[in-house]
């Protein structure tokens, strides 16, 4: 796969998740369209959604429960694009929902891999990968960014880091939908600061290419140590996601 082959399949997953058209995403102009379920969207989304705010940098896509169009129209042309995704103006959006006790909730920056970047890089502890069925007494709190419980069945493929035949390190991916697999790696907290994340991460990346999979990264644009492992692993920023969720779903999240 090349690198525009690559944006293109991440861009149609996002028409699918945002029930829109793979050109929405690339016009100058912002877009609104309507929130609806489909069964070839990424599994863990929680379709439909009040708002998802959407951009690969051209423009923003709102996916919407329609009777808040007017909030969101107002708002996202209101702004500039990067703006509407942090604070002080997400502050405006996000007393709007509040009226209809909702928040924003999650904020999220997702990683597409450079193919001519990917390193090879060399880890001082074996590297092992792993199928579906290695992973059955793995889903320990130390694991809880490489592997889920929740959606044991998507958990597909990882890589996982040995010394002395003790697991380290372990990068797993989920099949969150059937053209992109997301990658999450995990590092015992006395091996980190060794290379162990970015040898995992890149590897696995590799092996999902190699079955004509497109792996993908997200997290926080504030932790730091994750962007820093996905640009050490091959990954670049493609696009930005914001999503408004329900005050009692925002609180659970919060009590967790």
């Amino acid at each position: 796969m090349t690198n525009s082959e690559i944006l293109e399949i991440a861009m149609n997953q996002s028409a699918i998740d945002a029930n829109c058209d793979i050109n929405d995403f690339i016009r100058h102009d912002n877009v609104i369209c309507e929130s609806k379920k489909n069964p070839n969207a990424r599994k863990y989304l929680q379709l439909p959604l009040p708002c998802n705010l959407i951009s690969y940098g051209s423009n923003i896509v709102a996916s919407i429960d329609m009777q808040y169009k007017d909030i969101v129209e107002e708002y996202i042309n209101k702004y500039p694009i990067e703006n509407c995704f942090e604070t002080p103006n997400m502050y405006v959006i996000n007393e709007a929902f509040a009226k209809y006790k909702m928040q924003v909730c999650f904020m999220a920056e997702y990683f597409l891999p450079d193919i001519n970047e990917i390193p090879d890089i060399n880890c001082k502890y074996e590297l092992r990968i792993l199928e579906q069925g290695d992973f059955a007494d793995l889903y320990l709190p130390q694991w809880s960014n490489a592997l889920c419980e929740k959606r044991k069945q998507l958990d597909i493929l990882g890589v996982g880091a040995f010394k002395n035949d003790q697991l380290v390190g372990l990068a797993g991916c989920s099949a969150d939908c059937d053209t992109m697999w997301q990658i999450g790696v995990d590092v015992l907290p006395e091996e980190r600061r060794q290379g162990i994340a970015s040898a995992l991460t890149s590897r696995l990346a590799s092996e999902i290419l190699n079955r004509g999979k497109v792996p993908f990264y997200c997290c926080a644009w504030s932790n730091i140590k994750s962007v820093r492992n996905a640009l050490k692993s091959g990954f670049r920023p493609a696009w930005a996601e914001m999503t408004i969720k329900s005050g009692e779903f925002v609180e659970k999240m919060n009590r967790n």
